[in-house]
């Protein structure tokens, strides 16, 4: 068998908040993240030694600059190509 380096499937789950639809949601995954494994480890900087300080106070919730899954830095950007406004996405301007 051979493995792929893309996902083979992506699935979305909202629970009803979208402001657009899941198809245009799943369009936008593929545009503005490289989901292969080497890509998403080096975009999330996961080779780093930092386990001792996410086995501490867990590792989601936290403003620490080394929780990369914590970014936003995509978020205007998937607004923008989803064609929504600050106050359309639920978002303080």
């Amino acid at each position: 068998m051979r493995s792929a380096s893309h996902p083979i499937s992506t699935m979305v789950e909202t629970f009803g908040t979208e402001k657009v639809g899941k198809a245009k949601i799943l369009e936008l995954i593929s545009e503005h993240f490289d989901l292969r494994p080497g890509a998403f480890r080096e975009y999330l900087r996961l080779h780093r030694p930092i386990f001792q300080k996410t086995a501490a106070y867990g590792h989601f919730g936290r403003e620490d600059h080394d929780f990369t899954w914590e970014r936003t830095d995509k978020a205007q950007a998937l607004r923008e190509a989803a064609g929504l406004g600050a106050a359309e996405a639920g978002v303080a301007a």
